[in-house]
């Protein structure tokens, strides 16, 4: 590899840990009592989104799948940092560092696993539904 290609290599990594941290801080910022409340909604929808497994618009899509998360998850970033005073992002940005693992939090995995379980739930119900007469199965039915 040439020295300009190793040194955008080196750029991206940087980059992209940079992110990393800033996705933690948004995490911390929406449990801190001393930022505005809209800031922490924000916060805390652009910190489960980039650390969400569901995109908008899905990887397997050519082109567009990653362009979404190269533009959306840097631009709200972006946003919400430009909302939240410089002394306290830097308290965040800190407080991210020291911290090595993600950020886990039962009540966020239980609201994720009870919603999942909701959909599949309706999607059973629907199908039962569209397949039934209310009383029968489909296949028991009199023509």
């Amino acid at each position: 590899m040439s020295d300009r290609v190793r040194q955008t290599v080196e750029v991206l990594k940087l980059r992209a840990q940079e992110m990393r941290r800033d996705v933690h801080a948004l995490y911390l910022v929406g449990q801190d009592p001393r930022v505005p409340w809209y800031v922490k909604v924000l916060a805390v929808a652009v910190a489960a989104y980039a650390l969400s497994p569901v995109d908008l618009i899905p990887d397997f899509i050519p082109v567009l799948g990653y362009l979404d998360d190269a533009i959306i998850i840097p631009a709200g970033v972006c946003l919400v940092i430009r909302l939240i005073p410089a002394n306290l992002m830097a308290e965040f940005r800190k407080r991210a560092d020291e911290t090595i693992a993600y950020p886990v939090s039962r009540i966020v995995i239980l609201a994720i696993v009870c919603l999942w379980a909701a959909c599949i739930a309706l999607g059973i119900v629907s199908g039962y539904g569209y397949f039934t007469d209310g009383n029968e199965i489909a296949s028991n039915r009199k023509v």
